[in-house]
């Protein structure tokens, strides 16, 4: 999926050289990308990051739900890499780094569930990425007993700390939407209905004890 149409034809004419690979669709923005994937529902997509009317970014957590992606792409941004990836990329690529040879396997990667294909500068932010998130381990999950994803921890803190679902979107590259629905679950496995029920939940505020203060 690229707005270029001669990249578009080297990739079909790169690819179609493999024996067990098929191209059953094109598109040229995202939004044309996501009507490909729902209607002919492709194992793997390649995606471009900057396309004109829906870009890569706004579109792969979208279109990661009906197919594996891969950003395939001159963009080496670490910004736009980390936020791919965060939003459901199976893989960076970008052009220059790899040869037919290994777009050809990183599709069957993808494809079998065996690897991630990353070009080395979205290596090193996936590294990183990972030494913080070990370093953090532990520290945005809130107490035990709230038996919360990590991911729930990140939002429901962030949440403590004053951001509304717009903010907590931006700051942990989501999507206003998904923020939703995890803060629904969050309400769900807490057991309350109120924001500021579940940011007192996580301050570790017992809520029979506010109760008992308001009677």
């Amino acid at each position: 999926m690229d707005d270029n149409v001669v990249v578009r034809a080297g990739l079909v004419s790169l690819l179609e050289l493999s024996d067990d690979l098929r191209i059953i669709g094109e598109a040229s923005n995202g939004r044309e990308a996501l009507e490909e994937a729902r209607k002919h529902r492709p194992h793997v997509v390649l995606l471009d990051v900057r396309m004109p009317v829906q870009d890569g970014i706004s579109t792969v957590e979208e279109l990661s739900e009906l197919a594996k992606v891969i950003m395939l792409t001159h963009t080496e941004d670490v910004e736009v890499i980390r936020t791919a990836l965060r939003r459901g990329a199976s893989g960076y690529l970008v052009h220059g780094h790899f040869t037919a040879e290994e777009l050809s396997r990183a599709l069957h990667d993808v494809m079998q569930g065996t690897g991630a294909p990353l070009s080395p500068v979205a290596a090193s932010v996936a590294l990183q990425d990972m030494r913080t998130s070990l370093g953090n381990r532990g520290t945005t999950t809130g107490p035990p007993e709230l038996d919360l994803t990590e991911r729930e921890g990140e939002i429901l803190a962030a949440a403590a700390r004053g951001l509304g679902n717009k903010a907590i979107a931006a700051e942990l590259f989501l999507t206003e939407k998904t923020v939703k629905n995890h803060i629904n679950r969050i309400f769900r496995k807490l057991g309350v209905s109120t924001r500021a029920a579940a940011i007192a939940r996580w301050n570790g505020v017992d809520l029979a004890d506010i109760h008992d203060q308001d009677r």
